[in-house]
């Protein structure tokens, strides 16, 4: 779809009328797979290869302070929809300090029981809910999305690492609902080496078509468009491969965009544009430690995925509400993926959980009056310890890691290019009495901190500490969900896989507590 004819389509919102909708508005969220902010044609990307979601933003709000709540897969998927920290909901590990942890194929855990997610509370309103590629927070059976308030699937549990041999360890399965339709790499074919595959098309068809059938049966809806070509391995369908000025990682990226636009145009054509509220937004930011052709850009920011530096975790985030959302605006509110929540059920006339910690911001009155809400803070967490958190301008560093020295010296580099001395510290620096503080507006980068001496520090510093002091005070940690793996626990028998033939032999059980170098 060509950028002329996303505008025409999209200029019908401005003019158009929706009749005869008695229901609530339709929620649709995009969350893509380790996009950086910097990976936005509206956020500077020089090669102007998102056509689609400039004009989204041009149509919408654009959010340049936007944050993931954690700066790896898991975690921060697992805050979207539970509305809570991952500390809060389990996503976490305590085998060490400050580590990142997600859920591999060996992973035992997987999203609590205790918690409440998005779509299960959207019933309360008749609202049908899909999820259309990766779920990410648990593949054993009582962790699925059908058991967590989703009413279909289509998709993975997992990254789509591979191809695997299928004795040492599994291929991934692909999911049709309740039961698996096929595997990564067999019936859904990735080719690692040109780049090639369907997938994105796939996910995009499913997503139309679910759209279809719930304005044809005049049903709310909620739609988790969760696509993954992004993620290394990057791939795209032949019709992108080549085509982008960026290597194949700008191929996935136009694939997505021009996905997002044929979304946008559905929505138009169906005459449901002014009742559905869309959110494009990413899990973490770009993973720059795999290299130029696997990964994007994150911008004028520090570093990238697994770190709390601005580029592990501020991302490229647009609303869309024709009708609602003033055209062509820019919020500077701090905002978190968590806020999703809250926001979804605000709009929706649902009330949130009363029973526990809720994180998430309703972001109502910033969306429809372009207000900002009181100061609050952005909290950076790394596994199980609060690395630093903003308030205002201001950030404020009470720890600092990019990665060890032994993962680094085997060139893994989770800031390549950008080592800043007593920054991007290879050993885990604790700076609680004397914490970095930085100012993001005159210094995004994260490379001047602010002189210990100054008046500036010294007020900010009160400020910040009384904040985290009562932030610690009121913290009770959820129980840690990824602290144990066992081989026997992977894909190797998923449910469906008998009719397929798809069932493998699985090892003895032989748990073990994970290990997470970073």
């Amino acid at each position: 779809m060509s950028l002329k004819t996303v505008i025409c389509v999209l200029w019908a919102v401005c003019v158009g009328h929706t009749e005869g909708i008695q229901h609530g508005p339709n929620i649709i969220i995009m969350l893509m797979d380790d996009m950086g902010w910097g990976d936005l044609g509206v956020f500077g990307e020089p090669s102007k290869e998102t056509p689609n979601l400039d004009v989204m933003a041009a149509q919408g709000m654009l959010f340049p302070n936007f944050y993931t709540a954690n700066p790896l897969c898991s975690p921060s998927r697992a805050a979207l929809l539970t509305g809570r920290l991952p500390v809060r909901n389990g996503f976490y590990t305590t085998n060490a300090h400050a580590r990142n942890a997600y859920t591999p194929q060996e992973i035992v855990g997987g999203i609590s029981q205790d918690e409440i997610l998005l779509p299960e509370l959207l019933k309360k309103k008749d609202y049908v809910s899909k999820i259309i590629g990766k779920w990410h927070l648990g593949h054993r059976s009582q962790y699925l999305p059908l058991k967590h308030g989703f009413d279909e699937w289509f998709g993975s549990p997992n990254c789509h690492f591979g191809p695997y041999n299928n004795s040492v360890r599994p291929n991934i399965p692909v999911y049709n609902n309740s039961e698996m339709t096929g595997r990564y790499y067999e019936e859904f074919e990735i080719n690692v080496k040109t780049g090639e595959s369907n997938l994105t098309q796939i996910y995009l068809k499913e997503g139309l078509d679910f759209i279809s059938q719930q304005a044809t049966a005049q049903r709310p809806f909620f739609l988790y468009w969760a696509p993954d070509a992004t993620h290394s391995p990057v791939y795209a369908s032949e019709r992108f491969l080549g085509k982008s000025q960026r290597g194949r990682y700008g191929d996935a990226v136009m694939e997505l965009d021009d996905s997002i636009g044929q979304i946008l145009a559905h929505l138009v054509s169906l005459g449901i544009h002014n009742n559905t509220l869309v959110f494009f937004t990413s899990d973490n930011g770009a993973a720059v430690m795999s290299g130029a052709h696997q990964s994007g850009s994150n911008g004028p920011f520090l570093c990238g995925k697994e770190t709390t530096f601005e580029g592990g975790m501020r991302e490229p985030a647009i609303a869309w509400w024709p009708g609602r959302i003033p055209a062509g605006t820019v919020s500077y509110q701090l905002a978190s993926v968590m806020d999703l929540f809250s926001t979804s059920l605000s709009v929706t006339g649902v009330l949130p959980p009363d029973d526990r910690v809720i994180d998430g911001l309703d972001l109502s009155p910033v969306l429809f009056n372009n207000s900002l809400l009181d100061s609050r803070p952005i909290f950076y967490y790394r596994g199980n310890q609060m690395m630093a958190v903003r308030i205002g301008q201001y950030k404020v560093h009470y720890w600092t890691w990019s990665n060890s020295w032994e993962e680094y010296n085997t060139g893994i580099n989770f800031c390549p290019g950008q080592e800043v001395p007593g920054v991007t510290t290879h050993t885990q620096e604790e700076h609680t009495m004397q914490p970095l503080i930085f100012h993001l507006g005159q210094d995004p980068g994260e490379r001047y901190p602010i002189s210990v001496q100054s008046e500036e520090y010294r007020d900010v510093h009160r400020q910040v500490t009384a904040v985290v002091e009562q932030h610690q005070k009121d913290l009770i940690p959820g129980m840690p969900q990824l602290n144990m793996c066992d081989l026997a626990v992977m894909n190797w028998s998923p449910p469906g896989c008998e009719q397929l033939g798809k069932c493998l032999k699985a090892p003895e059980s032989n748990p073990w507590k994970c290990v997470w170098p970073h």
